[in-house]
């Protein structure tokens, strides 16, 4: 959406003033727009004075009632922001506003899927979300350390974003610059020393910077990158960094080994009874078989059926049926005697087993058994108080990412109880926390719907163990700041907080797919289909990347059905086109608004080898800065020359090592 529309339609209602309206109101004024309420009840001064300055008009009434939508001047509103806490609200006012707007953006609270699915059909223009599910994984990744901050998929492709501090060993130390680590499938994020702290927008680092010990890197990759060992410089390692590969691959091997014999007599154990009945039928299978062949040969007008009947009829404890004179029996000799009795005793051991467990195995499809319930890990395992649809959401993201869950729920509701998922304990909060083995747990993550037992699980967790990282779900105002001085080692999220920025971004038309939260900032992953006035249309992806301060991480052409991740920075956006971009939201607030940050650098070429250098260094050239290839090769034909357009610092380093490689000579210059 251009600045000039949003200029003309820049009015935004917000209907219902709880936790999550007031976040939601806190964030599109970062936007500049008006912002008018409607609440159904007046709330108390002392709760929206700091709030109140920052609304353009408050009605309080029925924001369903289309009266009191009239008085909002609804025909000139661009979205609708409907969050209050009843669905069925929501879903009138969905309907109400529509009605009245046709063009309005709908933006609704809700967690029914399959009816927000068809009201989108229905209504068009519309979105819905689940706040304090929006989050989720937001919890679940705090929850694994520092090292993975996202984790997602595009297009049935995984990818992954991490952060890293440097250490004096880390194969980064032997690039020559930071740029060498952008690649195909990686982008760097942000870098910072110890001393700087995270830019609010992405692509600010310096292409040129030497990485040393101690600093921070947060980037992107694509599943092909997630096993492989960064330690590559120009597609060369170092021997130290074989070294290191070779006995970090030895390890692997080893752990991956004692795991799978674990595993194998573990499941040796859990499964005898299959052992028993392959050995009983192995056995009783051989003798049917030999005692066949031993008749057949010492009778010889007998058949193999004949010989086979007789053989079954001993292993079935028939040994009387056969032999049951008291006197001896001399036309069989002694030992094929001996050999029928043990056919015999043998029979009734094995063909008895077979029975018992065919009986057993009869008794088991007829009645249901209660399913054992996972144990209790007992060492680095998540512990996740308050298993809620947000905890259980929480848990399967976790589970997708091989961690060892452990769930508390201090709500003996029997749905919850009969979950065999994942190891469940049931009970009051000093009874069960006790049993969580906190003080060998990797993390704890506290998402109850009440944020005092949240505080008073969280304060209980570090006492049971200082040094656990603990995750904290905050539902307040201003909890959350009183919860961050009160435990500043823990990552406390507030969940409308988070949620309302993502309702703020779709406001503006764009699709929030995946949310993350980290260094105090909410890192949004945004879908943008180009419009004739879209700020991005006719924008090559570096203008995008560098002006906007943004990651690119998917694109597809109009009517293409290319889907290239980690897109080249050399393609130019066109009205249809599909692009998806990591973003904070300072930089969706900058492309709502056209705000581009001007291109501060110029290249000066100062020689060329070759006929061909002139060439080539002129695609590069327009390919590059986007230039018509008149003004590139202009200039490439007057060298000495500065290129007539300027670029953005990553832009300028990409065509200087072009120009390089084609034995074209060139600097860069800042200008003011």
């Amino acid at each position: 959406m251009s600045f000039e529309l949003l200029m003309v339609l820049d009015s935004f209602l917000v209907c219902g003033l709880g936790s999550l309206g007031k976040n939601c109101v806190i964030a599109l004024k970062k936007f500049g727009v008006k912002v008018v309420v409607i609440e159904k009840n007046a709330p108390p001064d002392d709760e929206i004075k700091d709030l109140l300055p920052l609304i353009d008009l408050l009605i309080i009434g029925d924001c369903s009632n289309k009266n009191i939508l009239l008085q909002t001047n609804i025909e000139e509103c661009r979205a609708a922001l409907i969050v209050t806490t009843s669905e069925k609200v929501n879903v009138a006012t969905s309907i109400a506003i529509r009605q009245l707007n046709q063009k309005t953006r709908l933006v609704m609270r809700s967690a029914q899927k399959n009816l927000n699915n068809l009201l989108s059909q229905q209504l068009g223009n519309f979105i819905a979300y689940e706040p304090t599910q929006l989050p989720a994984n937001a919890y679940a990744l705090s929850a694994l350390g520092e090292d993975i901050l996202g984790f997602f998929s595009l297009e049935e492709q995984k990818i992954r974003i991490s952060k890293v501090k440097i250490k004096q060993s880390h194969p980064w130390c032997n690039y020559d610059s930071l740029s060498e680590l952008n690649s195909r499938s990686r982008r760097i994020l942000s870098h910072y020393q110890p001393s700087k702290s995270v830019s609010s927008t992405f692509n600010q680092w310096n292409p040129y910077t030497k990485i040393l010990p101690q600093d921070t890197i947060i980037y992107v990759e694509t599943e092909d990158h997630f096993r492989l060992s960064s330690q590559n410089i120009n597609g060369r390692m170092t021997h130290q960094s074989f070294l290191r590969n070779l006995l970090s691959f030895i390890e692997k091997v080893k752990e991956i080994c004692i795991k799978y014999f674990k595993n194998f007599w573990s499941l040796n154990q859990q499964q005898q009874v299959k052992g028993v009945v392959i050995f009983s039928s192995l056995i009783t299978l051989i003798l049917l078989i030999t005692g066949t062949l031993l008749f057949k040969h010492y009778y010889d007008n007998s058949s193999i059926l004949s010989s086979f009947y007789v053989t079954a009829i001993l292993l079935l404890g028939g040994y009387s049926d056969l032999f049951d004179s008291f006197e001896p029996i001399d036309y069989i000799p002694e030992w094929l005697q001996f050999f029928s009795l043990g056919l015999t005793l043998t029979g009734t051991a094995f063909v008895g087993v077979l029975y018992a467990l065919l009986t057993q195995a009869l008794l088991s499809s007829q009645f249901q058994f209660t399913t054992k319930k996972p144990a209790i890990p007992t060492e680095n395992h998540i512990v996740i108080a308050g298993f809620g649809r947000v905890g259980q959401q929480i848990a399967e993201q976790l589970q997708n990412l091989k961690q060892f869950v452990l769930a508390i729920t201090f709500n003996s509701n029997s749905e919850i109880s009969n979950l065999s998922n994942f190891p469940l304990i049931v009970g009051k909060l000093q009874d069960s926390l006790p049993l969580a083995n906190l003080d060998k747990a990797k993390s704890i993550i506290i998402v109850t719907d009440d944020d005092i037992l949240n505080l008073e699980v969280a304060l209980m967790a570090q006492n049971f163990n200082p040094h656990l990282n603990i995750v904290i779900r905050t539902n307040g105002d201003g909890f959350s700041d009183n919860l961050t001085q009160l435990l500043p080692h823990a990552s406390v999220i507030s969940a409308y907080e988070v949620a309302a920025e993502a309702f703020t971004g779709a406001a503006f038309g764009e699709n929030i797919l995946e949310l993350y939260r980290f260094e105090q900032q909410t890192i949004l992953v945004t879908e943008y289909q180009i419009t004739s006035d879209d700020t991005l249309h006719n924008l090559l992806l570096s203008d995008i990347a560098y002006g906007y301060g943004v990651i690119p991480l998917f694109y597809c052409g109009n009517g293409s059905y290319n889907q290239i991740l980690m897109p080249s920075d050399d393609i130019l956006l066109a009205i249809g086109d599909r692009l998806i971009v990591l973003a904070t939201i300072e930089s969706l607030k900058s492309i709502e608004q056209g705000k581009i940050k001007p291109k501060q650098w110029q290249i000066e070429i100062t020689s060329v080898k070759s006929d061909i250098g002139i060439f080539e260094g002129t695609n590069a050239i327009a390919r590059i800065t986007g230039c018509s290839l008149k003004m590139a090769r202009e200039t490439m034909e007057n060298i000495p020359q500065v290129l007539p357009v300027n670029v953005y610092r990553h832009q300028g380093v990409r065509l200087i090592n072009a120009l390089k490689k084609n034995q074209v000579s060139s600097k860069l210059h800042h200008v003011t």
